[in-house]
């Protein structure tokens, strides 16, 4: 039964790349929700993926219960067809054909991005492997998981990206994925509106992950010291501000409205009034007006 501090209890969310980072903080929120959340990836306390970190789908569903929740981990490869069958075919049956909430948060491609060359300089394989682990798992996941929630006309789906306007990104592969996953929202939108289903795309500001806490040689417990090698990091914000704003869209009952739209954590705070984890409302869109703009232009026009 949904009450007022648990509005998706009964609802299932499977938030496939949950391992870490942005994903791992919404499959977090949506378990403070009360949702059966479950959590997808390649790394697990078995067996850890290429990228080899320490973060597994068992921590991650930890968390969700451990918040309220109740966390289901399932080792999937996204890119892998068959696997993402079994996987919906699990929840199908496990949970009556009954899925509300999609996240696509799949990434992997970390030690994929070239930030230094040209595309002309790039190694191609290199860059069409990012494409494949952060464009077409987002794709395989859909393809299979949207029938669910066709049968039941309604449902979120949430596709994570990196920034919601139109501004080039740095580098050309990153730049193609993170602008392809807002158009996958923006299509399935199209396509899933007669069924009563809304899309979107959403992003977060400066995102403090595990792996940009390590980068920066801090904690969370003592952040703050990181702004000394870059200032723009003392307006970052956890994965939990990007969970709790995916936890309000799928708990929003006219969330249609916002279907095949590109938002971000510093415009919905605003609207839904949630906070970080430490209580703050960063608003990296501010930060970079004050002080980014001047050097940089503006953060872009959005879409």
């Amino acid at each position: 039964m949904m009450t007022a501090t648990r509005p998706l209890a009964g609802k299932v969310a499977l938030v496939a790349g949950g391992t870490r980072g942005g994903g791992r903080g919404i499959a977090g929120e949506l378990g403070a929700a009360g949702a059966t959340v479950y959590v997808t990836g390649r790394s697990t306390m078995a067996a850890r993926s290429d990228l080899d970190r320490p973060e597994t789908i068992e921590e991650t569903a930890e968390k969700v219960t451990a918040a309220g929740g109740l966390g289901i981990p399932v080792r999937t490869d996204h890119s892998r067809p068959e696997e993402v069958r079994a996987l919906v075919d699990r929840i199908a049956t496990e949970q009556d054909g009954r899925l509300d909430v999609l996240v696509n948060s799949v990434w992997g491609g970390d030690r994929l991005t070239d930030w230094t060359h040209p595309l002309w300089e790039q190694d191609l394989d290199t860059g069409l492997r990012l494409l494949r682990r952060a464009v077409e798992t987002h794709v395989i996941t859909s393809r299979f998981a949207l029938p669910l929630m066709v049968a039941r006309r309604s449902g979120l789906v949430v596709e994570v990206t990196d920034g919601n306007t139109a501004r080039y990104r740095g580098s050309f592969f990153y730049d193609l994925a993170k602008s392809a996953v807002i158009r996958l929202a923006v299509a399935q939108a199209a396509e899933l509106k007669a069924h009563e289903i809304a899309a979107v795309a959403i992003t977060p500001g400066f995102l403090r992950s595990e792996a940009m806490l390590e980068h920066f040689g801090v904690t969370e417990a003592n952040w703050r010291d990181g702004a000394a090698k870059d200032p723009d990091f003392a307006h970052s914000e956890t994965p939990a501000y990007l969970g709790r704003a995916v936890a309000a869209l799928a708990a929003d009952p006219d969330v249609m409205a916002k279907s095949g739209r590109a938002l971000a954590t510093w415009d919905l705070y605003k609207e839904y009034g949630f906070t970080d984890a430490d209580g703050t409302q960063p608003d990296f869109a501010a930060h970079w007006a004050d002080s980014l703009e001047q050097d940089h232009g503006p953060l872009g026009d959005p879409l």
